[in-house]
C-alpha cells in the first residue's frame, strides 16, 4: 500500500460497469483545487474553492475546452469529511467510457489511484475513527443479512472501543502508579491501592472472557450459521435442501447414495443467514467413494453449529429402537451441538400415525419436504435455536479474528497479573504483564503504534474507493 498521505487520491466509489450514475471520489489537501481546474459551473465565475463545505454544484468537467460530461460536484472541506481531508465527489453519468475519461484526466494531473481501503485508512490516520471502527466499515459493506449488518453497525459506532476504553484507562492509571513505585523502590512505598487494583483486574478478566466467548456466535452470524443435514440415504435430505433454497441445488433420486459429497448453500431466515449442508447418507457400504462422502458427513457435522437429523416417517414403526438409538449416538458424538430431529414424508401418514410418531420423540418436527408442508415450522425452530438476545440487547459481539487474537493475548497477560497479585510478587515483575495487556488492548483500536504492514494487511481487504 502506498502511504504518502500528501498525495491526492482518486477512485470510483460506485461499482464498476454501466449504471444510471457513477460517483468518483477524490481526497487530499489539493483535491478541491484540482477539481476546480477542470470544473465549469453553469453559473459564470463560480469556483469550488470559494464555496462552503457540504455543498453540491452543477456544471461540466472540461478538458481543453472539450466537455467530458455534465456532473454534480459535492465538496467536503477538512476536517469535516469522511477522511478528515478535503474530499470531492463527482457524480457523472454511468457510462464506463465517461468514468474512465474523468479518472484519466485527473491521473494526468497530479493525482494517483487510491489503494484498496485507502480512504478509510486516511480516516483512521486523521482520527476520524479508531482502527476497530475502520475495520467495521468493510463488514458493513460485506453484510448480507440483518444480523451481520446490525453487528457491523454496532462495531462501527465504537462497540468494542466503548467496552474497553474505560477499563483500559483505569488500568493505564494503575500502571502509572506502579511504575512510579518502581522509581521509589528503595523507599518501600505503595501508590497503587492493591485491593482496588485486584478488583479492576478481575473486572477486566470478566469483560475479556465475555468478549472472547462471543466470537464463536459472532463469526457464525457474520458468515452464516452452518447447519448439517444428516440421516440415512433416501430420507429426503436433498429434497429438503432444495425446498429450503427454493431451487434444484441437489440431485434428487430414488437410488440410494446419490449424494456423495457435501452440497452447501445459504438462505436468510428472519434476518439470520443459515448455511445448509446436504451430506451423504449414513449407512454401511462397500463403495469406496460413498464411504469418503460419509466420512465428510461426520466432518461437516463436527463443524456445524446446528444438526438436522432426518428420518423417514414410514420406516419409524419398523425401526423405532434403531432410530432412537441413532439419536442418542448423535447426541453423544456431538454433545455441544444443537440438534433438531425431523420426520420427513408425513404426507404418506395418517393423522393417527403422525400423532403416535410425535409422541415417541421429544420436540420432533413433522414435515414433508416434497409437499413443502411443515417448512415454516422448521424455519421458526431454526431461528429460535439461535441466541439473538445479544443482538436485540445491542451487546458487543466480536466478529473480527484479529480482535479475537488480541483479546486472547490480553487475557493471558491480565491473568499473569492476577496470579502475580495473588502470589504477592513484587510490582516490577507483573508491571511487564500490565504493559503487555495494554499493548494488546491498544492494538484493537490502534491507540498504540500500529505497524504499517498490519495496516496494509487490514485495509487491503477493502474495495477500491472505500
Amino acid at each position: 500500500m502506498q502511504t504518502n498521505v500528501n498525495d491526492t487520491i482518486i477512485a470510483l466509489a460506485t461499482p464498476s460497469g454501466v449504471g444510471a450514475i457513477s460517483v468518483i471520489r477524490l481526497s487530499g489537501k489539493n483535491a478541491i483545487n484540482l477539481v476546480d481546474l477542470f470544473f465549469k459551473s453553469i453559473r459564470k465565475n463560480k469556483t469550488l474553492i470559494s464555496q462552503k463545505s457540504h455543498t453540491i454544484h452543477l456544471g461540466h468537467i472540461v478538458e481543453n475546452e472539450k466537455i467530458l460530461d455534465e456532473v454534480l460536484v459535492s465538496i467536503f472541506k477538512d476536517p469535516h469529511s469522511y477522511t478528515g481531508e478535503n474530499v470531492v465527489e463527482i457524480s457523472c453519468h454511468g457510462s464506463v467510457f465517461i468514468q474512465q475519461e474523468i479518472i484519466q484526466l485527473f491521473l494526468k494531473n497530479d493525482c494517483r489511484m487510491a489503494d484498496n481501503g485507502e480512504f478509510t485508512m486516511r480516516a483512521f490516520l486523521n482520527g476520524k475513527m479508531d482502527l476497530s471502527q475502520a475495520e467495521a466499515v468493510a463488514d458493513v459493506i460485506a453484510s448480507n443479512s440483518e444480523a451481520s449488518h446490525q453487528m457491523a453497525i454496532q462495531q462501527m459506532r465504537g462497540g468494542i472501543t466503548n467496552e474497553l476504553s474505560a477499563l483500559r484507562q483505569q488500568l493505564l492509571d494503575f500502571a502509572s502508579l506502579i511504575e512510579l513505585e518502581l522509581d521509589f523502590s528503595g523507599e518501600d512505598v505503595e501508590f497503587a491501592d492493591r485491593t482496588k487494583f485486584k478488583e479492576l483486574v478481575e473486572k477486566i478478566t470478566s469483560v475479556l472472557k465475555r468478549l472472547i466467548d462471543s466470537f464463536a456466535f459472532g463469526n457464525a452470524m457474520k458468515n452464516g450459521i452452518p447447519v448439517a443435514i444428516i440421516g440415512e440415504p433416501n430420507v429426503g435430505k436433498s429434497t429438503l435442501l432444495n425446498t429450503l433454497l427454493n431451487e434444484e441445488k441437489a440431485i434428487v433420486s430414488d437410488i440410494a447414495g446419490t449424494t456423495r459429497d457435501a452440497i452447501e448453500d445459504e438462505i436468510i431466515i428472519d434476518g439470520v443467514a443459515f448455511r445448509f449442508i446436504d451430506t451423504a447418507g449414513i449407512r454401511e457400504t462397500e463403495d469406496v467413494v460413498e464411504n469418503i462422502g460419509i466420512r465428510k458427513t461426520y466432518e461437516k457435522a463436527e463443524n456445524a453449529q446446528l444438526i438436522i437429523f432426518l428420518i423417514d416417517s414410514n420406516k419409524f414403526s419398523h425401526s423405532k429402537e434403531e432410530f432412537l438409538q441413532e439419536i442418542e449416538i448423535i447426541k453423544e458424538r456431538f454433545p455441544n451441538k444443537r440438534l433438531l430431529v425431523i420426520a420427513n414424508k408425513i404426507d404418506t401418514l395418517s393423522c393417527h400415525d403422525s400423532a403416535i410418531l410425535q409422541s415417541e420423540i421429544e420436540n420432533l418436527i413433522l414435515l414433508s419436504a416434497k409437499q413443502k408442508t411443515g417448512i415454516d415450522k422448521l424455519k421458526h425452530e431454526l431461528t429460535s435455536l439461535v441466541n439473538t438476545g445479544a443482538l436485540s440487547n445491542n451487546e458487543t459481539i466480536v466478529t473480527n479474528s484479529r480482535h479475537f487474537e488480541a483479546l486472547n493475548n490480553a487475557l493471558k497477560s491480565i491473568q499473569s497479573v492476577q496470579n502475580g497479585i495473588e502470589l504477592g510478587i513484587s510490582s516490577d515483575l507483573f508491571a511487564i504483564d500490565i504493559r503487555e495487556c495494554l499493548r494488546h488492548l491498544g492494538n484493537i483500536t490502534g491507540e498504540f503504534d500500529v505497524d504499517q504492514d498490519i495496516l496494509g494487511n487490514i485495509f487491503s481487504n477493502f474495495c477500491i474507493g472505500k
